[in-house]
C-alpha cells in the first residue's frame, strides 16, 4: 500500500520497508503509535506495531513539505526529550507484553525489533475485529452467549495477567479482539506491574475507568480491572452504561446481577476477584445456562 505522502504515518511505513517489510493496509493511527497489517519474506501477514505516532512526524518532514502536512492533519511536535520518554513507554509495553507469552485469552508478541528511531513488534492478526460491535447489536439468546463466551475468555486472560503481577487499566471494547469465536486481551500500553507505581497519580473520567483513578492511578489494583470488565458486560448485556443505580440491571441474567453490582462497587476492595467474574460469565455462557429465564 501507498499513503500519501503527507499522511503523517507515510514516514514510518517508509521505515519499515527500508526493514524489509511489506504493508498491506494501515490498521490504525493514533497518537503514540502506528498499527500495520504486514508481512516478509513470504510469512503470512501480521499486526505490526510501531511506537511512532502523530506527534513524532513533523521533525521527519522537510522545510518544503512540513507546511503542507498541516492541511492534511493537525499535530503537535514533540521535543527531543519528549520523544525519548514515549519511546521508554513503548519498550515498557514491549517488556510487559514479553512477560504475558504463553498467557492463553492474551494477545502474544510474536517478534521484535527497532529502527534508529522507533521500536515495534508484531502479533497475530485476529480476523475478527474487536468487541464495538457487540455493544450495538441487538441480543438475540445465541448472540448474548457468544457474547458473554468472549468475556469471559477476556476475564481469563486478565486472571492470568494479575497472576502475573500485571494489571492491564485500560479494558474496553476496542482492547478485547475476536478470533475464531474466541476473546482475547490486548494492549499492554497502559499496563502497570503491581511493585512499582507507574503513571500519574491521577487520570479521568472515562466510561470505563474506576473511580480510584481519580487519585491512584498510579498504584490501581486488579480490582480497577474488575471494575471496567463489568462496565463493559453491563453495557453489552443493558445496553447502556452503569450509572444511576444501574437502572437496567433487570435485564441482565439473573444469574449475572450480584456478580455485576459487586464488580462495579466504588470501592476496590469490595469487588470480587477477576476468578469469580471470569467463572460467573463461564457459567452464563454455557448451554445448560441458556434456558435460565429473565425476571421482569
Amino acid at each position: 500500500m501507498h499513503l500519501h505522502p503527507m499522511h503523517p504515518a507515510a514516514w514510518v511505513l517508509d521505515q519499515l520497508r527500508d526493514a524489509g517489510w511489506h504493508a498491506h493496509d494501515l490498521l490504525c493511527f493514533t497518537r503514540a503509535s502506528t498499527l500495520v497489517l504486514a508481512s516478509r519474506n513470504g510469512m503470512p501477514p501480521v499486526v505490526l506495531k510501531a511506537g511512532f505516532g502523530s506527534n513524532h512526524v513533523l521533525a521527519e518532514l522537510d522545510g518544503a513539505t512540513r507546511k503542507a502536512a498541516y492541511g492534511f492533519y493537525w499535530y503537535a511536535e514533540m521535543t527531543e526529550a519528549e520523544r525519548a520518554l514515549t519511546r521508554e513507554d513503548f519498550r515498557h509495553e514491549i517488556a510487559v507484553t514479553r512477560a504475558a507469552q504463553g498467557a492463553e485469552h492474551v494477545v502474544p508478541l510474536l517478534e521484535e525489533g527497532s529502527t534508529d528511531r522507533f521500536d515495534w513488534y508484531t502479533m497475530p492478526h485476529c480476523r475478527g475485529g474487536n468487541f464495538g460491535p457487540h455493544l450495538a447489536t441487538t441480543l438475540s439468546r445465541d448472540d448474548e452467549t457468544a457474547g458473554l463466551s468472549v468475556l469471559a475468555d477476556v476475564a481469563d486472560g486478565l486472571s492470568t495477567l494479575h497472576e502475573r503481577g500485571i494489571v492491564h487499566r485500560d479494558v474496553y471494547q476496542e482492547n478485547i479482539l475476536i478470533h475464531d469465536g474466541h476473546g482475547l486481551i490486548t494492549d499492554l500500553g497502559a499496563a502497570r506491574r503491581t511493585d512499582t507505581p507507574r503513571g500519574p497519580a491521577a487520570r479521568g473520567p472515562e466510561v470505563h475507568w474506576p473511580p480510584e483513578y481519580t487519585t491512584s492511578y498510579d498504584r490501581a489494583t486488579p480490582r480497577a480491572d474488575v471494575f471496567s470488565l463489568a462496565v463493559l458486560t453491563y453495557r453489552y448485556l443493558c445496553a447502556d452504561i452503569p450509572r444511576h443505580g444501574f437502572s437496567r440491571l433487570h435485564t441482565a441474567p439473573a444469574r449475572l446481577r450480584p456478580i455485576i453490582t459487586a464488580a462495579l462497587a466504588p470501592t476496590p476492595e469490595d469487588r470480587p476477584a477477576m476468578s469469580e467474574l471470569r467463572d460467573a460469565l463461564r457459567q452464563a455462557a454455557t448451554p445448560a445456562a441458556t434456558p435460565a429465564q429473565r425476571s421482569s
